[in-house]
């Protein structure tokens, strides 16, 4: 019988990347608490009674008070939408500090490209430890893959079983392995942001339109005349606050979705370089 070539997989230890383990309790708390929080600054901070000339004693979830002294009282008279608004601010401003911390740690120390011009440099001098080296001192989501794909690398060197081919293979699927484990940690919670940046207008829109609902109805009710006029007016002033509110809150969730996003293509390029790094510099050093 012929004698038949070990394969990669065969041959190759399985993968060295470990799966990544994080909490995602901030996925489904924060946005609670948020919600809360709003609630409580547009009840207590902007619906308090020493803020309107007409104060609602009785209290209560959701006080009628009349007459604002200032323009952030008047927010209060926007309606029951006004908290929802204000808790999806605090989620932008929440799960925008949450990926900035997250993202700053992921770009490690100094720059990529530096990072990866210094392990082009050792691959090339065939020091391999002081690639890893770089690694370590990098340490952010490149360092992790290219330190994963060297350890494969490191093997290859010494591995006589296999062909070239099947060597830059397995330094290849080791890379991929180490990138789809890391990338999904890079993109977590951006949804939030997403979502906020189209639903926030809607909401808003929705809350302007029940307090144009309630301006008119109040109109009818009042028959005509002049007062009727001034309350209309007053009323759409309010409601107009929704609007006001959710379109800042979506234009600030856009914002920070494409800084984020931005960041992260550059670091999933730095990625791709890296896992190009290593394939080629084993083909043409291992041959």
């Amino acid at each position: 019988m012929a004698e038949t070539k070990p394969t990669a997989t065969a041959s190759v230890k399985s993968t060295s990347v470990q799966a990544k383990k994080s909490s995602n309790a901030i996925s489904w708390l924060a946005p609670i608490i948020c919600i809360i929080a709003g609630y409580c600054i547009w009840r207590f901070i902007l619906g308090s009674a020493d803020g309107f000339h007409e104060p609602d004693k009785a209290g209560g979830f959701w006080p009628q008070h009349h007459k604002p002294k200032g323009a952030m009282n008047a927010i209060y008279e926007g309606g029951i939408i006004v908290p929802l608004l204000i808790g999806m601010f605090l989620m932008v401003v929440t799960f925008s500090i949450e990926r900035l911390l997250t993202i700053s740690k992921a770009l490690g120390s100094g720059s990529v490209a530096d990072f990866i011009r210094k392990v082009q440099y050792h691959l090339a001098n065939r020091n391999v430890d002081a690639a890893m080296a770089e690694c370590d001192k990098q340490r952010g989501s490149v360092a992790n893959v290219m330190r994963a794909g060297l350890r494969r690398y490191k093997e290859m060197t010494v591995n006589n079983e296999l062909s070239t081919d099947q060597k830059v293979l397995a330094i290849q699927k080791e890379v991929e392995e180490a990138t789809a484990l890391e990338l999904p940690m890079l993109q977590k919670n951006l949804v939030f942001l997403s979502t906020i940046t189209s639903v926030g207008t809607l909401i808003a829109l929705l809350g302007t339109v029940m307090g144009m609902i309630r301006s008119f109805s109040a109109l009818g009710e009042e028959g005509g005349g002049a007062g009727a006029a001034t309350q209309l007016a007053v009323g759409i002033s309010e409601a107009l606050y929704n609007t006001a509110l959710g379109i800042g809150t979506s234009a600030f969730a856009l914002i920070m979705y494409n800084v984020f996003t931005t960041k992260i293509d550059s670091i999933t390029y730095g990625i791709d370089e890296s896992g190009f790094t290593l394939t080629q510099s084993f083909a043409s050093l291992y041959k």
